[in-house]
């Protein structure tokens, strides 16, 4: 779908309703987190069209830290575009029917890995963390806009093996205490986090 379409009514609004229900049932540990998380739904109530790259100047995307439990180690892809190593994620597509989905579709995608399961609390995949950050998604020369991203943790069976995909110039394992030096502080803090509920 290119930055100029809109998605189809009935697939938008389920999507858009899913977000709704799954960020306002969501509990965040801090309040920098709650903040986010009540800014997020505040731009779903104010763009019904606000989960698609079309939403401009934000709009909400969905990725995920794919981890091996059991190794202690996070897959990360080297983006072309940001050049620095991050999860996988990207934007939602009208065939997502929940914003896990969109996380799951895209971390499969990215890391060739085909079972991944996204972890669970009470039988629902739930958020681990948001993230606010500017990038240059409709190209290099457009202004800045910002992602809201909603991030999971998809949990890789033990010694998966990862299959690198077009979209990035790079992928690899990394022990948690051994990330690389170009990642920046938000994909430190997710790792983290997916340490702390993996543990």
């Amino acid at each position: 779908m290119t930055a100029t379409e809109t998605p189809a009514t009935e697939t938008s609004s389920g999507l858009h309703a899913d977000a709704v229900r799954a960020l306002s049932g969501w509990r965040p540990a801090d309040q920098d987190q709650e903040q986010l998380r009540l800014d997020y739904l505040e731009h779903l109530a104010a763009r019904p069209d606000g989960l698609y790259r079309s939403c401009l100047p934000a709009h909400i995307t969905a990725s995920a830290a794919v981890v091996d439990p059991a190794a202690g180690r996070v897959l990360l892809t080297l983006h072309p575009k940001v050049g620095m190593w991050l999860q996988m994620g990207g934007h939602c597509e009208p065939g997502d029917r929940d914003l896990a989905s969109a996380a799951l579709r895209e971390a499969v995608e990215e890391s060739g890995i085909p079972d991944l399961v996204l972890l669970e609390s009470g039988g629902t995949p739930v958020p681990a963390k948001l993230d606010r950050h500017l990038v240059r998604c409709a190209g290099k020369d457009r202004p800045e806009n910002t992602h809201l991203d909603v991030q999971y943790i998809a949990l890789a069976p033990a010694g998966a093996q990862a299959l690198i995909s077009e979209e990035s110039l790079d992928l690899r394992w990394f022990d948690y205490d051994r990330l690389p030096e170009l990642t920046d502080h938000s994909v430190r803090d997710l790792v983290a986090r997916a340490r702390q509920l993996t543990g």
